[in-house]
């Protein structure tokens, strides 16, 4: 059986289309696993620093596996040198409350201002998200003389409080609440429910990805804070991770870099903890809006 010149010609373009497919893959699957090496290599190195010896870490070529691994005997120091579980319960109280809290008002302010329509309603929501452009460093001495004249000074309300309301929370919520069909709310006011049993049973339940997305990078902000921390906490028993974790590195500089390592790891998983449980939820709530169907 014969064929066409034009049947060859089109059977070279598809040979050299798969060719070419097979070698873009090859090249986009070598770059993503390059990143992820890229990316994961410092948390490694973290890792392993906190196993190593104190020799180890002052060896070089740097060790990337230790050798003569210590186990679990620097995590026991840290434990024992620094009021660490103090340092852990402070942190979680904080972050949690404030996530907590900071989710509310922020659901509630953007249900009123994405359904409800009262005079000033843009002026109001403007100079909300008008505050987004202001650096917090600005708002440091303000801020902190407030937290003085309250008389939550050096105490865990003071980095509580001020984060209970976030505008950039207002901005999203409200953004992912305008989504939500007007007729669907009409329809149970018409049935009889209240406005706060339509925002509890109807809406939080629809915007739970963008809550769940929002939640993480509030939980994030406050596990990791140190400036505001630093400023408005005197107390050593008051102390965050952050605070305590960089004022325990520096009674060991870089004599004691496992130890230190330690300590960071003991710092970062709970984080890791909790983006593997919101991880499906997270991703698609920052991926709202980003495909129209």
């Amino acid at each position: 059986m014969t064929t066409t010149p034009i049947e060859n010609s089109h059977a070279r373009k598809a040979s050299s289309g798969g060719a070419g497919d097979f070698l873009f893959a090859l090249l986009r699957n070598g770059f993503a696993i390059f990143l992820l090496i890229v990316i994961l290599f410092p948390f490694y190195y973290m890792f392993i620093t906190s196993l190593k010896t104190v020799a180890e870490t002052r060896a070089y070529p740097p060790i990337l596996y230790p050798m003569n691994s210590v186990g679990l005997q620097n995590y026991f120091e840290v434990v024992t040198r620094i009021d660490f579980f103090a340092y852990l319960r402070n942190s979680v109280t904080v972050s949690v409350v404030v996530t907590v809290g900071a989710l509310f008002t922020s659901s509630l302010a953007g249900y009123i201002f994405a359904k409800f329509d009262f005079r000033g309603r843009d002026t109001i929501f403007f100079l909300i998200v008008a505050t987004m452009m202001v650096p917090f460093h600005v708002m440091l001495i303000p801020l902190f003389l407030i937290v003085r004249a309250m008389g939550i000074y050096d105490s865990l309300w003071a980095l509580i409080i001020p984060g209970l309301v976030t505008a950039w929370g207002i901005f999203l919520m409200r953004q992912n609440m305008k989504s939500i069909p007007t007729e669907m709310l009409d329809a149970a006011r018409i049935d009889g429910a209240s406005e706060m049993a339509i925002f509890l049973r109807i809406v939080l339940p629809i915007s739970k990805p963008a809550l769940a997305a929002l939640g993480v990078f509030i939980f994030m902000h406050y596990w990791n804070d140190f400036l505001w921390p630093l400023i408005v906490i005197e107390d050593a028993p008051k102390r965050t991770l952050p605070l305590g974790l960089a004022l325990f590195s520096e009674g060991f500089g870089i004599a004691r870099w496992n130890i230190v390592m330690a300590a960071t790891v003991m710092t970062v998983l709970p984080i890791l903890i909790v983006f593997a449980l919101a991880q499906r939820s997270f991703i698609e709530g920052i991926t709202l809006g980003s495909v129209k169907g």
